[in-house]
């Protein structure tokens, strides 16, 4: 999935190299040396999110975000920063407006892709939702985006809606309220076990309808609790699968 555009910025070029390698598989990324060169390139070719670090000789992050926020057309452009929790607690908490994540750092890269890429499956899914042949109603492939990245962006934009996923005849159907799973069916599942089911899909299509609202409630956990619990699940399964390939290749 390529359709996000992300500008990285940071003046180390040891940094500012790992970043966006990380987050290459993700989004199509762009990069800048410092404040001054994001701008020019933020006014050539607007991104849909800026990664930016605070701490950078001349423009630093702050001065480029106060001048991104003053032009009309990069005024809605997200934020991430990347800081050392002084700066953070100090000089970057007040600016709340269009600013999705502070990371502090240091940082673990995976960590850093892992919420970085939270925000770009949820921009990724409002573009799809702009460019859709049917109001309301956006559709992919899970091979594109998973029903993990689907679910927690669901939850991010805090959405109503429904979302199914298919595989091959089967189809499972997840609605949600302000972004919280509420309902699920597949076939004769409901509820948790319905999710549970078809998160193992390894591939399928998916249809998000906004224009469809939960009439029941068979889930009472968090979207976030459902999906913590499917990786238990998943992890445990596959534990199971790697102890018994030993035995197997004994017989």
């Amino acid at each position: 999935m390529k359709g996000v555009k992300v500008l990285v910025v940071d003046d180390n070029a040891l940094v500012l190299n790992l970043i966006a390698k990380g987050l290459e598989p993700h989004c199509d990324v762009r990069t800048a040396a410092d404040g001054a060169d994001a701008l020019l390139k933020i006014v050539d070719d607007t991104p849909d999110l800026v990664l930016c670090d605070y701490r950078m000789p001349g423009l630093d992050g702050r001065q480029l975000y106060e001048k991104l926020r003053s032009r009309f057309a990069s005024r809605p452009i997200p934020f991430i920063f990347l800081s050392s929790r002084t700066d953070m607690d100090e000089k970057l908490r007040p600016m709340v407006d269009g600013v999705e994540e502070f990371i502090a750092k240091p940082f673990f890269l995976h960590e850093l892709v892992r919420r970085a890429k939270k925000v770009i499956d949820r921009l990724q899914l409002e573009k799809l939702q702009k460019t859709s042949a049917r109001p309301g109603v956006i559709q992919g492939r899970l091979e594109e985006m998973s029903m993990l990245d689907l679910m927690q962006s669901i939850e991010m934009g805090q959405k109503t809606c429904k979302l199914t996923v298919r595989n091959g005849k089967s189809a499972c159907e997840i609605y949600f309220a302000g972004g919280q799973c509420q309902d699920a069916q597949l076939g004769k599942q409901k509820g948790e076990p319905a999710i549970y089911e078809a998160i193992r899909w390894p591939g399928g299509e998916f249809e998000i309808d906004f224009n469809a609202a939960p009439s029941r409630t068979t889930i009472e956990r968090s979207t976030t609790g459902v999906l913590m619990e499917a990786m238990r699940l998943m992890d445990e399964s596959q534990q199971e699968i790697d102890e018994s390939q030993p035995n197997t290749a004994k017989k």
